[in-house]
């Protein structure tokens, strides 16, 4: 059933727990391969280390370009299930190609396949995600694939590195069997998902021409601009691995630094996101900008494990808080035959603010140290506290609960 049961209100579609569940198997896919990626490149087909640079710049390039066009594309069409499927079979399609490759030119068009499938599935599966549930339980839908696709992002390292141990670092062999989990998620996407009769809308205008997006309110470009600025306060989590290795983390532990982050991510993102469908989003939001703030400032001043635990864990929470939300966000404020043009453009923003802040976050660290990367981190959290004073200012209906 695509609505929940008059007796059952707080029960949630089947199908999101499916897109929960294909978000599980790719994410578990992808990462058994990105996390042995580099050593893979560098150790067994001997890339340099400014070619493997550029391949992972040019695909989240072509991702988050792509991201604009099929979300626009699903609205123009009124269908999202169907692009979806083509993402996902994209991404499962990249594994083998992975495990066959003999050179730098066929990693390159790997990642080309699994980066092109990403940026099309992404804002139509949101977009999908949305049109199965009520207004009233958004959060909890997009919390509850927030923490099951989170679930895969550290399960699939896990499952990695066990199996390099078992089988003597052989990465081919990882690589394939990161195909089944990636192949069992388009089918059950193919067979467990029923696109909802109020997504086929009849085919409208182009959706990005300037009569379609006049129509994306007002609030939702707030939304955009708050989620934007949010992602230049939280850097890649890469220089969170850094920072582990900087106060003296073992280097056979600072993996698990990762693990450690998204398992406190994974089991927070629901309870809040459901949370969210009562209190109303603006105020976990403010809430997850705070724990931003003093997780900042708590991994700026760690000098030991047990303390930069402690802000590991701050950080985890503040992401279980606030990024289900944002995805709430986007589907409360826009029309419904336009959210996936609006999913794709928040995702372009957004991935944009990712790469400039991880740049500036670089450069502060390798100028002034460390602790000023994640100082800015918390200024920048402030100012986005700023930002969301002023949005619920100007549309206070867009950070209400939803009824």
């Amino acid at each position: 059933m695509n609505a929940p049961p008059a007796d059952r209100p707080h029960r949630l579609p089947t199908g999101v727990w499916v897109l929960g569940g294909v978000s599980l198997l790719m994410d578990i896919s992808s990462e058994m391969v990105h996390s042995l990626l580099p050593l893979f490149l560098a150790g067994t087909l001997g890339v340099s280390v400014w070619m493997i640079g550029l391949i992972e710049g040019v695909a989240e390039s072509v991702a988050l370009i792509t991201k604009v066009f099929s979300g626009a594309l699903s609205d123009y069409l009124g269908r999202r299930k169907g692009l979806a499927v083509l993402g996902y079979a994209m991404g499962a399609l990249s594994k083998p190609m992975f495990a066959l490759a003999g050179g730098a030119g066929a990693i390159v068009t790997a990642r080309f396949v699994d980066r092109v499938g990403k940026g099309i599935r992404g804002a139509p599966r949101d977009a999908l995600l949305a049109d199965l549930v009520p207004p009233a339980q958004r959060g909890a839908a997009f919390g509850l694939r927030q923490s099951m696709d989170t679930v895969g992002a550290f399960t699939g390292p896990l499952l990695a590195t066990g199996l390099m141990l078992a089988w003597a670092n052989d990465f081919r062999a990882v690589f394939w069997v990161a195909v089944i989990p990636g192949v069992l998620s388009v089918l059950l996407l193919w067979w467990g998902v029923r696109e909802p009769a109020r997504a086929q809308v009849a085919r409208a205008v182009n959706p990005i021409r300037r009569e379609a997006l006049a129509r994306l309110s007002p609030a939702y470009w707030w939304v955009v601009a708050i989620g934007a600025l949010f992602t230049l306060a939280r850097f890649s989590e890469a220089f969170l691995v850094l920072r582990a290795s900087q106060i003296g983390v073992g280097l056979a532990w600072v993996p698990l630094v990762m693990v450690a982050m998204n398992l406190v991510y994974a089991a927070s993102a629901y309870p809040f996101g459901r949370w969210s469908d009562s209190i109303g989003r603006g105020r976990l939001l403010v809430g997850g900008l705070v724990v931003l703030i003093a997780a900042d400032l708590v991994l700026a001043r760690a000098q030991a494990w047990p303390t930069f635990g402690f802000g590991l864990a701050l950080w985890g929470l503040h992401m279980g808080m606030t990024q289900g939300l944002l995805a709430a966000l986007v589907a409360d404020t826009a029309p419904a035959d336009l959210r996936g043009t609006a999913f794709g453009f928040f995702n372009l923003l957004s991935g944009l603010a990712m790469l400039v802040a991880s740049v500036v976050a670089g450069a502060l660290w390798e100028g002034w140290g460390s602790a000023y990367t994640f100082y800015a981190g918390a200024a920048f959290a402030a100012l986005t506290l700023l930002g969301m004073a002023l949005a619920r200012r100007a549309h206070p209906q867009a950070f209400r609960p939803v009824r």
